[in-house]
């Protein structure tokens, strides 16, 4: 079967097959075809003409093929082509003629591996699991490469450095040996820089030489910023790169294979594709076997709202606001999978939703939306990615199967669930619908509310509840049912499995840091009957321990605190613990290396008129020739926070020697206030008792004073 695919001239490519022995190539015509729709006055006929005598333009034929899922077969161009980069380049002409809209066209933003494979009906999931070589190497500077380490799991590491011709030399000589399926690279910055080490020819894949992608890029998106690095491709092989792969890192490479699988994104383009970019491809091969093609610059007008549907209709999930404090014997209850249920469930699909066959009906509650008996496309594309999810699930339980490929499946499954919701919301969506988001939203509201009632009919208090989970702690004075049967009961009522997640000893939901109204997504517990073990038995949520720019001491020393807190329930206890990390600090005595600071690149550095730590680090990197774009991280470990520029900071690759011990104490309380404010003492509190050993009551950390005042 083809695992991957090249395409080293017009009207050719390549499949690259994996074998027992290796692999084999067998070059096959090709040539890539997209299709115009003519609207209002557009004239198929005039297109023809126009795109004919294109040197680019193999063929142009008339074809019936549906432009959306309640459309019958139109005519259409369907215009074959020699290369997959001139589907967009002549699409762009003809949407440009007319009048707006006039001419659409379809199947042309397509990947190019991913579209070969649907236009050829190739499964690109490989006949056998591939070799892996896994090559990393420090951060590449304009000087070039300093060392390479490679990894195999058949003959371990092997360690390449000296100038930078020896080191790629070394590399390619590793590949010829061991005949790797895959290349997973620390960063893909590593193929022109082993390509750029050598005079002559490198090979690196299955042939010579190396393909440019795409150019590093940087983006926005939901108001963050984001960087999508240059994409590499070598003959025969696959490239992963590890730096730019939200797969690779959630899941494994047995999980990318199964979305492989699932969506017919060849591994190399599943790998560096985001969790919309491979739901997509799943719609998109069942728009295909339905001949719904896929429209280009998607855009579809949401309908006209009354201003009451409207305020109904724009809220999200339902939340209820945690109970600030600290909870003993507290039950947590999730609904499974409960958006993408929902859409299997109710029918919810973009083309059911408000339809026009049924203009009478209101199935959405509290916005009056009906929603076609006819079944929608989107709950085929969603019930089997459910059922082997939870088939996953019970292998699991039930010690079946290989552990790593069943957990990497599940894993990448997940995340394809968590997302199709919202990507129905999604603007640039292929066959997202506002409509449809703002439905699925309102039964999941009506779902939340449904499960509150029933779990306090039977004496159980919701302290918090966020979109499809609920927290709860039995009623004093009052009777409790089984938590089973009740779960059972709400399953039964919502056609929604509720499940039993956890029970904890005890639970801290955190307040806001400016206020006393409870954090909806900040809170930290002890799993009961686990043994105490902060990787495992502590289920942390939006604290310091959670968030990826806090430094690793900093991050045990939140870990330590919550242990303390767990087993002592005392505030002064804990800040007893945290003066041991303070004196640590303050001594001296820690490895600066686990105080270094990862945050994300904004914008450009020339960009910015605040000198921050971050500004600092940016100036060092660039000056070491590092320069960072915005959507990338910077680490650097704050040296000397009372300077200017950058000699605030130093970069982990300086090794520094030193750091600002005043600055990380500050780091260190504010995550000491997150352990410490649900039992409501504040960062005044922590500061008091850590200058006065005298009064350890709970008054005085509330106050800020000690014995003494």
């Amino acid at each position: 079967m083809t695992y991957c695919v090249d395409f080293p001239e017009p009207g050719t490519a390549v499949e690259w097959s994996l074998t027992e022995s290796g692999a084999e190539r067998e070059p096959v015509p090709y040539r890539p075809r997209f299709y115009v729709r003519a609207t209002g006055d557009g004239s198929l006929a005039e297109v023809a003409e126009a795109v004919r005598p294109h040197p680019a333009v193999t063929a142009v034929e008339t074809e019936r093929h549906r432009p959306g899922w309640r459309h019958d077969p139109t005519p259409m161009l369907a215009v074959e082509v020699t290369t997959p980069d001139a589907v967009t380049r002549l699409a762009s002409t003809i949407t440009s003629a007319g009048r707006p809209g006039e001419y659409r066209c379809f199947n042309v933003d397509l990947s190019r591996q991913f579209r070969y494979c649907v236009e050829t009906d190739v499964d690109p999931t490989p006949a056998r699991p591939p070799r892996v070589l896994r090559l990393d190497a420090p951060p590449i500077a304009e000087s070039g490469l300093e060392s390479v380490t490679a990894t195999t799991a058949a003959d371990g590491t092997h360690c390449f450095d000296g100038d930078p011709a020896t080191i790629a030399r070394g590399v390619e000589a590793l590949i010829r040996e061991t005949e790797p399926d895959v290349l997973r690279l620390s960063s893909a910055r590593l193929v022109p820089a082993l390509f750029d080490a050598v005079d002559g020819p490198l090979r690196l894949g299955r042939e010579p030489g190396y393909t440019q992608l795409a150019a590093a890029s940087s983006y926005e998106s939901y108001g963050q910023v984001g960087h999508s690095p240059a994409r590499y491709a070598v003959p025969g092989r696959v490239i992963v790169d590890a730096a730019n792969s939200f797969f690779l890192r959630e899941t494994s490479i047995e999980g990318i294979l199964d979305l492989v699988e699932r969506s017919h994104k060849p591994l190399q383009e599943a790998a560096w594709a985001s969790i919309g970019n491979v739901f997509t491809a799943i719609q998109i091969r069942e728009a295909l076997a339905r001949d719904v093609l896929v429209p280009w610059r998607s855009w579809r007008a949401e309908q006209f709202k009354t201003a009451s549907t409207l305020a109904a209709a724009d809220r999200g999930g339902f939340t209820f606001s945690p109970d600030v404090g600290v909870h003993e014997d507290v039950h947590e209850l999730d609904f499974s999978s409960l958006y993408p249920n929902i859409m299997c469930t109710r029918n919810v699909s973009p083309e059911t939703v408000c339809c026009d066959c049924h203009p009478d009906r209101e199935d959405v509650p509290g916005l009056g939306y009906g929603i076609c008996p006819e079944p929608g496309y989107l709950p085929d594309v969603l019930q089997p990615l459910i059922d082997d999810r939870d088939e996953f699930k019970r292998q699991l339980s039930a010690g079946e199967g290989d552990t790593e490929a069943l957990e990497g499946a599940a894993s990448a499954i997940k995340w394809i669930l968590v997302s199709c919701f919202g990507y129905q919301g999604f603007s640039n969506a292929k066959f997202g619908r506002i409509e449809c988001h703002e439905a699925i939203n309102a039964f999941a509201r009506e779902i939340l509310l449904d499960a509150k009632a029933t779990l306090e009919r039977h004496g159980w208090r919701v302290v918090h509840g966020i979109v499809d989970s609920l927290w709860v702690t039995p009623m004093p004075d009052r009777e409790q049912t089984d938590l089973d049967a009740v779960a059972a009961e709400i399953t039964d009522d919502a056609g929604i499995r509720l499940e039993y997640e956890a029970a904890y000893d005890w639970i801290a939901f955190c307040p806001r840091r400016n206020d006393d109204a409870g954090a909806l997504t900040r809170y930290f517990g002890k799993r009961a009957g686990e043994p105490v073990d902060e990787t495992v038995s502590y289920k942390r949520r939006g604290i310091e321990a959670r968030q990826r720019s806090t430094p690793p001491f900093i991050v045990d020393a939140q870990l330590a605190l919550i242990r303390e807190f767990g087993r002592t329930r005392s505030p002064a206890a804990v800040c007893e613990r945290l003066r041991t990390f303070v004196e640590r600090l303050q001594a001296g005595d820690v490895d600066p290396s686990r105080l270094a600071i990862t945050n994300r690149v904004s914008k450009r550095l020339e960009e910015y008129t605040q000198s921050t730590t971050n500004v600092a680090a940016l100036e060092r990197a660039a000056d070491r020739g590092l320069e960072k774009q915005p959507g990338q991280n910077v680490a650097y470990v704050v040296v000397d926070d009372g300077k200017k520029g950058r000699a605030r900071v130093a970069l982990p690759s300086e090794e520094p020697a030193t750091y600002d011990a005043d600055y990380y104490r500050d780091r260190l309380c504010r995550a000491a206030a997150s352990v410490l404010a649900p039992a409501g003492v504040r960062r005044e509190g922590i500061e008091a008792q850590l200058a006065d050993r005298v009064d350890g009551s709970l008054s005085a950390f509330v106050t800020g004073k000690g014995s003494d005042e």
